[in-house]
């Protein structure tokens, strides 16, 4: 995918005026920004409207209560079909259950999802996991997750936060997270055609995030994104911001032609580098 970033002007202090999905790109590659908003944790992306993904953790987990009861205490991924049955009438202890399965996985493989804010309350969450932590995953007919790949089990968003993009939000989020993280080649999940089945995820809003179809199947389609494609993407905006920052960066002014080395911090010859790193202006 070919990128072509152009400023639109340049504000009085010099710094461009940018295009608003040059901010979000600028966010998605991390480019060395410190929080933007009061007592965010770092890495945590904040949107035009104040909403913002961070990683999933136990006491997200517990909030969410309100928002979405029903994947406070769902045990269709992280057990298998028996165990969870045997759990069928005893809501808290299958809340105990699914926080003893976060616990795990973060313990044993580190973040496993992230969760959508809207102020302070979680309306969201998208979790992934490698497929020998998701054993109800072994009942759909297209399985096995291929073995270079994580599995994407949930994502939901609130019924009153629905169609306002939180749900691509999530999946930039886990892009971002297993791209930064390395050795994870591309993420599967188990979409969703006609009534599906439950804790699935539709399979036309995975095409429309990304994904491909792996194996296909008439209700439940095995899903792939793959990450190495979206590596290229990152170097193709990386060298577009690149080149719209350019365009922008005075020239140094070159120095009088003396024949001796100059002085650290004095004027610089033309063509030389500068001496500090470049650094990644944001308009809002």
């Amino acid at each position: 995918m070919a990128l072509d970033l152009q400023p639109l002007g340049l504000h009085e202090d010099g710094t461009p005026h940018v295009v608003a999905d040059v901010v979000q790109l600028a966010a998605l590659l991390d480019l060395a920004h410190p929080p933007i908003f009061p007592g965010a944790p770092r890495g945590a992306t904040l949107d035009s409207m104040g909403r913002r993904i961070e990683r999933l953790t136990l006491d997200h987990l517990g909030a969410l209560e309100d928002a979405l009861p029903a994947c406070r205490s769902c045990l269709f991924w992280e057990l298998d079909p028996v165990r969870a049955g045997r759990l069928a009438e005893d809501r808290g202890a299958r809340c105990e259950e699914k926080d003893a399965w976060l616990s795990e996985v973060l313990r044993e493989w580190g973040s496993c999802g992230r969760v959508a804010l809207v102020g302070e309350r979680p309306v969201g969450l998208v979790v992934y996991a490698p497929p020998a932590h998701v054993p109800g995953a072994a009942g759909f007919a297209t399985a096995p997750v291929s073995g270079d790949a994580v599995l994407m089990t949930t994502l939901r968003v609130a019924p009153e936060h629905a169609g306002g993009g939180l749900g691509r939000m999530l999946v930039q989020g886990m892009a971002k997270d297993l791209i930064g993280r390395g050795g994870v080649r591309a993420v599967e999940a188990f979409g969703s055609r006609g009534p599906g089945r439950a804790c699935t995820v539709p399979a036309a809003f995975l095409d429309a995030v990304g994904f491909r179809t792996q194996r296909p199947h008439p209700t439940t389609p095995r899903m792939r994104m793959d990450l190495r494609s979206l590596l290229t993407w990152r170097d193709e905006v990386e060298a577009a911001l690149e080149r719209l920052l350019g365009v922008v960066r005075p020239k140094p002014a070159p120095a009088p032609e003396t024949g001796v080395g100059r002085a650290p911090g004095s004027a610089r010859r033309a063509g030389e580098e500068p001496d500090a790193p470049v650094g990644c202006w944001v308009s809002r």
